[in-house]
């Protein structure tokens, strides 16, 4: 019996995948929910397990976008495994031939070369050679129109010219993951009225803290005490203090959503990944820390699904791995505002009328000016800002062991 495996559905509004890797040979024997390739669809890269077991036959190439529901290869289940076969959990061994010995290719002789415009002097050539000029585009001022070295010295390379560097490039498919994510920027960009407003953050609060009690959490609850877990509790305050961030346009009406599903932007394999954390507001610092935990190994593992990236409230991106010290974040539609965090640098700043060193990160908050006043805006930010600088009071009731669980 000749099994028909086709695209099943990665999830709703998906209406095609793209083949990114094959992980078996044509005409292969496979395990059944053996992974037989990788697929990319418009929010992730996901695995295709064998349906049954036997040999394999593909009928789509890497590259190739398929729609769901069509066939992408056959499985012949009536065929035996074949004898000596490895198991579907073993990688295949690679086989090495002993190529035949190749004799040594014959040498040249030196090309002589000729120029157009007059042929140069021995030094002459040598300082042509060192500035990376072509000796046709100098005119010679000596016999014949013949290059002197003195024509050499006064030269100089065009702009524009080619000066003997690599001038090579390389031209890849972009893959279904980021063309989609190009189209929802782009589209954000010209669909929304985006702006974006700055705050900075005195972050000596929460070095204290963290510093006091980063050991203890680690040993007790098995995840770092991380940024995040600060910069998503001040951000789900500042939603609940002004709802019209938590909130999107749907046609001509306003959502406002009484929960917090606060994305985070994770850099994996494929590209820019943007899992949810659920219902934000009820989890605790163990709690957000654990999940961002999860979802950026996930991401990174290629494992993520599109369940985990659908939906979402409000974004946080943290552009400050990379060293960022100031980015204008774009909003990931349809939601309406998004938190860019940045790298954390010691700069001068006046604290009680005196000039103190301080860490401190620029943040910035890009929104829809469509749904979210000037004035909403600044407040949800300065509001971010205040509960970032006074952590203990804002975040943690006052009780610093209690809120980290300790």
């Amino acid at each position: 019996m000749v099994l028909e495996m086709k695209v099943p559905s990665p999830g709703e509004s998906i209406t095609e995948v793209e083949i990114a890797e094959w992980l078996v040979e044509d005409g292969d024997y496979v395990e059944k929910d053996q992974a037989i390739a990788e697929v990319d669809s418009d929010k992730a890269t996901l695995e295709l397990p064998a349906e049954e077991s036997g040999i394999i036959t593909l009928k789509a190439e890497v590259g190739d976008a398929v729609a769901v529901g069509e066939v992408v290869c056959l499985i012949d289940t009536s065929a035996e495994k074949p004898e000596g076969s490895s198991d579907a959990s073993e990688k295949k061994e690679d086989t090495k031939k002993e190529e035949p010995k190749k004799e040594a290719p014959k040498k040249e002789e030196p090309k002589k070369e000729t120029y157009a415009s007059g042929t140069p002097s021995p030094a002459a050539k040598k300082i042509l050679d060192e500035k990376g000029i072509e000796p046709s585009s100098v005119s010679g001022s000596g016999k014949d129109g013949r290059i002197t070295k003195d024509d050499a010295v006064k030269a100089k390379p065009s702009m524009g010219t080619p000066t003997g560097g690599s001038r090579g490039e390389s031209r890849s498919k972009l893959s279904m993951l980021r063309r989609k994510v190009a189209e929802r920027l782009v589209a954000a960009k010209n669909e929304t009225a985006m702006l974006t407003t700055f705050n900075e953050v005195d972050m000596s609060a929460i070095f204290e803290l963290r510093s006091q009690y980063k050991e203890e959490f680690k040993n007790k609850h098995g995840v770092s005490l991380g940024f995040m877990s600060f910069f998503t509790k001040a951000v789900i305050r500042a939603l609940q203090m002004y709802p019209a961030v938590n909130s999107m346009i749907d046609g001509k009406e306003m959502i406002t959503y009484e929960f917090c599903d606060i994305s985070i932007a994770v850099s994996g394999p494929k590209g820019l990944m943007v899992p949810v954390i659920r219902n934000a507001e009820n989890l605790t610092f163990r709690g957000i820390e654990s999940e961002v935990k999860r979802l950026a190994i996930r991401a990174r593992e290629g494992e993520i699904t599109v369940d985990e990236m659908t939906g979402g409230t409000f974004t946080i991106t943290n552009g400050g791995v990379f060293g960022s010290m100031l980015s204008t974040p774009i909003i990931n539609p349809p939601q309406s505002g998004i938190l860019g965090m940045h790298n954390i640098v010691e700069r001068a700043i006046v604290r009680d009328g005196a000039i103190a060193i301080a860490p401190v990160m620029y943040v910035a908050l890009s929104y829809d000016h469509r749904i979210i006043d000037g004035k909403e805006s600044v407040g949800f930010l300065v509001a971010v800002k205040e509960a970032l600088e006074s952590p203990e009071e804002l975040l943690m009731d006052g009780n610093v062991k209690k809120a980290l669980e300790l």
